[in-house]
């Protein structure tokens, strides 16, 4: 290729193909500040080689009007100037080469300054390199606005990157349809069946309703299903976390291991809390897991939850999360002023009294909830701090199933120093970092398998403190 010191188009300029005139023509523009396009190729029909071309200006021209334009509620700008920038290059039978015989570098509009050059379409693209950067960092849960800022800084700023941060965005979009390419039920199936060519332990179960739609899901992989042979003694199940915009229920089967980490068991994404979803998901699990039941199972005061748990569950204890019964607790209290209190006291006083008896009650219930072992003990200190509420009627339903948060009625149940569903509210919390509720459901299934590579990481490094200082 033959150029001039000032890299101008010049007649007579000889390049090897379309592709490397192309490639100068771009060049040139973005050097001087004027976009560019292709105006036409003529190829021939006899060896399919391009015969002739023409690269032009993209102000090059006017805009056909069409029948629609009356129609049209959004009107674009008017941005082509009848500008005559273009090289013209014709084939050379003889070596093969294609020749520029016309060229013109005058233009009729205001070029770009230097510091926008940048953001001219032609100028714009996003290399594999860059693109794999990209997809890496938003599947390692790093947003857009950041991987773009942390791209510029790489480069020494947006001047020096050869794309913008919409660029980015819909890099990442494309790449979402190509996620989404069979759907959200065939795009998951295909997800779980990869998983599944990678590793045959993995399982996954789908329930479907009279449609014949997918209404719950379950999976676990082979690590889930180790972890429950050795550590499935104790079991806390929650279904707190919403994953979507329809607010899908997300439940989490978790355990402790030997270093007292949280280690998953199993994951479900639901289409209700009903009884019957909440039976399908108990039998499932206990399915996966080759029928071994728990020795205890803590879940929150759902009543659907907790009969489900009560018809699968047989061999298992089942206790409530003492940290749902305290939050409970604090909504329901309601204690009985004082009758003495006079109409004329200040109410600044009288409120203080309320929060003082509030505060013993809570304070006594806490107590009968972890203070006494008793059962006697248990029952006059209950009774006691019944006479103090106003409304008794949670009170009465939650000392029904006393046996199942009270410490004196549990000391010889089989725990680990298990008390709640805080393991699931830990990991739910690490969700909610890295999840939006607009995520599909092959975005949400790779974040958190990515939650969970890091939970598993983070007990390897302690599995490896350990031997190390041994």
């Amino acid at each position: 290729m033959a150029q001039s010191d000032k890299g101008m188009p010049q007649i007579g300029m000889i390049f090897k193909s379309q592709v490397e005139s192309w490639l100068f023509w771009v060049a040139y523009g973005g050097r001087v500040g004027f976009d560019v396009r292709k105006r036409y190729t003529n190829v021939s029909k006899f060896d399919g080689k391009v015969t002739s071309c023409r690269h032009v200006c993209a102000n090059e021209g006017h805009r056909k009007k069409t029948q629609r334009e009356s129609i049209r509620k959004c009107f674009r700008a008017e941005t082509r100037t009848d500008c005559k920038a273009r090289t013209t290059l014709t084939l050379d039978r003889e070596s093969g080469n294609l020749e520029v015989t016309d060229v013109v570098i005058e233009h009729n509009h205001l070029l770009h300054l230097p510091q926008t050059r940048h953001l001219m379409v032609s100028q714009r693209k996003i290399s594999e390199f860059q693109a794999y950067e990209i997809e890496a960092a938003d599947d390692s849960g790093i947003r857009p606005k950041a991987a773009y800022e942390l791209a510029t800084r790489q480069v020494g700023g947006p001047l020096n990157l050869s794309y913008t941060c919409r660029d980015h965005r819909n890099l990442l979009q494309s790449k979402r349809q190509r996620e989404l390419a069979f759907g959200q039920s065939g795009s998951m199936l295909k997800y779980f069946r990869g998983k599944v060519a990678e590793n045959p332990s993995f399982q996954y179960t789908l329930q479907l309703d009279c449609e014949e739609n997918i209404s719950n899901i379950f999976w676990a992989d082979a690590k889930m299903m180790l972890d429950y042979a050795h550590f499935g003694d104790v079991v806390t199940f929650d279904t707190t976390f919403g994953t979507n915009k329809e607010y899908r229920p997300f439940g989490l089967f978790l355990g402790l291991n030997q270093f007292r980490e949280t280690t998953v068991f199993g994951a479900a994404l639901m289409f209700d809390e009903t009884f019957a979803s909440f039976k399908w998901l108990f039998e499932t699990f206990l399915g996966a897991h080759n029928g071994r039941q728990p020795r205890t199972i803590y879940t929150d005061q759902d009543y659907a939850m907790g009969r489900a748990v009560e018809d699968v569950f047989t061999e298992a204890y089942h206790g409530l999360c003492t940290f749902h019964i305290m939050q409970n607790a604090v909504k329901h209290l309601s204690p009985i002023k004082g009758e003495d209190e006079d109409e004329g006291e200040e109410k600044e006083e009288g409120e203080g009294k309320d929060e003082d008896e509030e505060s013993h009650i809570l304070t006594d219930f806490s107590a009968c909830m972890y203070g006494y072992e008793d059962k006697v003990e248990f029952e006059e200190a209950f009774a006691n701090m019944r006479l103090k509420m106003h409304k008794q009627t949670w009170f009465d339903s939650i000392y029904k199933v006393k046996e199942k948060w009270a410490e004196c009625f549990m000391r010889d149940v089989f725990s680990l120093g298990v008390r709640s569903t805080q393991l699931s509210e830990s990991f739910n919390n690490s969700l909610k970092n890295h999840l939006k509720s607009d995520f599909h459901i092959v975005r949400f299934l790779k974040h958190f398998e990515r939650i969970v590579e890091q939970k598993r990481n983070k007990e390897h490094f302690k599995a490896f403190s350990y031997c190390s200082n041994m």
